[in-house]
């Protein structure tokens, strides 16, 4: 459903947080298995929507901005750009009738997509995801 993976990676950061109190990005990077500098970059989203905030040097780290159970993952998924899957990559032919016209019906049916979605999202917080991680041990 979602174009990219940084709303996921970004739940993955949270969540760890949420649970560890304190992280770098090489220990947060070490969990999601990718790269510190992608990590930095993430946290960098997430710090300007308020959801983390950082520290450099000796000492430093990621932590969470809020409790978890105040950031819902719709603040996660507007913080790190996620989008639904979008409709096409190249223009349709206009001169045939679905051509010219799927795009059009379609906008109304990715706008509801995006609705459901969000009011998903809006009912899940990070602290949720954090209690059914520990729960799977």
């Amino acid at each position: 459903m979602f174009q990219n993976s940084h709303f996921a990676l970004a739940v993955h950061v949270l969540t760890a947080l949420s649970i560890r109190d304190r992280m770098t990005s090489v220990e947060l990077a070490a969990s999601v298995n990718t790269h510190p500098t992608f990590v930095r970059t993430l946290l960098g989203r997430l710090k300007e929507a308020g959801l983390v905030d950082v520290k450099m040097g000796k000492g430093g780290g990621a932590v969470l901005a809020r409790p978890a159970k105040e950031i819902t993952l719709l603040d996660v998924y507007r913080a790190s750009d996620a989008a639904p899957a979008a409709c096409h990559h190249s223009e349709p032919n206009a001169e045939c009738i679905v051509g010219r016209n799927i795009l059009g019906v379609l906008d109304g049916v990715m706008s509801d997509v995006e609705a459901a979605v969000e009011q998903t999202l809006a009912q899940r917080t990070v602290a949720d995801v954090a209690r059914r991680v520990r729960r799977r041990g």
